[in-house]
């Protein structure tokens, strides 16, 4: 292993070089020791898979993302992900294992036990295109199509244990939160989240990505879209086309906010109660979560949150 280490490498993932909102999420999980170890992690990393670390990236939150540079100077992008909960790095694994690089980025190498991934260098995310909201949504359900196949015995968790988990971590935040939206949105989405669950058909389930986003859409060599950051679960479709729904929820307003689902379930062939439902659960659950972590867009979810129900 060799001693010496540029200092630019080593500085970008220092304490004061991590992202803020992926340095709390970190104090908040207690990983106080993984902040601390994050240069010795990434010349480790140099050194194993035969790579130089660049910059970091700006944004995020679940992980410390870095450009990176292969032996033969393919350009790629190394992921840690802030060591919060024992499976996520599986589960992310797997999914993008499974895509195989159609509709999700390429996975080049992965140790799950230190939660590293080196994956394909994807170019401009769809947020920074500024395209109109219809043509996002028809690109989005372009590329999460490509994902969705069927991968039993997989290990990933159903749509049914999603939904069970959102029921608990709705119920649980609004209350230390102080309540920010009205108890008849989160009554509202928990019964949604109820009938999701009791909906879930195994026969039926399919890889989906989990976390479907225009910040989660980046352009592809070949022109297209991919998808980074996967949740990964069997589960409806549906699923995927809900989170669509939570998305641009000020837009949701403009008309009919039940349009942009049946809009959804045209282009995709899928139910739009179900894409319904999953939005509303959705935008209440990532709506409590941006509150907590201080987005900005928590409480405009919330806010669409509360005047859809009272309707």
């Amino acid at each position: 292993m060799s001693q010496e280490r540029p200092r630019a490498t080593l500085a970008a993932v220092g304490f004061e070089g991590v992202p803020e909102i992926v340095r709390r999420k970190a104090l908040q999980a207690g990983a106080d020791a993984w902040l601390a170890g994050l240069p010795a992690l990434v010349a480790d990393l140099e050194d194993e898979w035969s790579i130089r670390v660049g910059r970091v990236y700006e944004g995020g939150s679940e992980a410390l993302v870095a450009d990176a540079t292969l032996a033969d100077g393919t350009d790629a992008v190394l992921k840690l992900l802030v060591p919060h909960d024992a499976d996520a790095a599986r589960h992310e694994i797997t999914t993008l294992r499974l895509a195989g690089g159609d509709g999700c980025a390429r996975l080049l190498r992965h140790d799950v036990a230190r939660g590293a991934m080196l994956l394909e260098r994807l170019g401009r995310s769809l947020h920074q295109l500024g395209l109109p909201v219809e043509r996002r949504h028809d690109i989005l359900c372009a590329t999460a199509t490509k994902m969705w196949r069927p991968a039993p015995e997989s290990g990933l968790p159903s749509g049914a244990e999603k939904g069970r988990w959102l029921i608990g971590f709705v119920g649980r935040l609004w209350e230390d939160l102080g309540r920010p939206c009205s108890e008849r949105a989160v009554d509202e989405a928990i019964a949604c989240a109820e009938r999701r669950v009791a909906a879930h058909d195994d026969e039926r389930a399919v890889l989906v990505h989990g976390d479907v986003h225009q910040w989660n859409a980046l352009e592809a060599p070949d022109g297209g879209f991919k998808l980074v950051d996967p949740d990964g679960l069997l589960a409806e479709p549906e699923y995927d086309l809900g989170v669509l729904m939570r998305e641009d929820p000020l837009e949701l307003l403009a008309g009919d906010p039940h349009e942009r689902a049946r809009w959804l379930a045209h282009r995709t062939g899928l139910d739009a109660a179900a894409i319904w439902e999953w939005g509303f659960i959705e935008r209440v659950s990532t709506g409590l979560l941006c509150v907590q972590l201080g987005l900005p867009d928590g409480r405009a979810m919330l806010e669409v949150a509360d005047r859809v129900s009272a309707a």
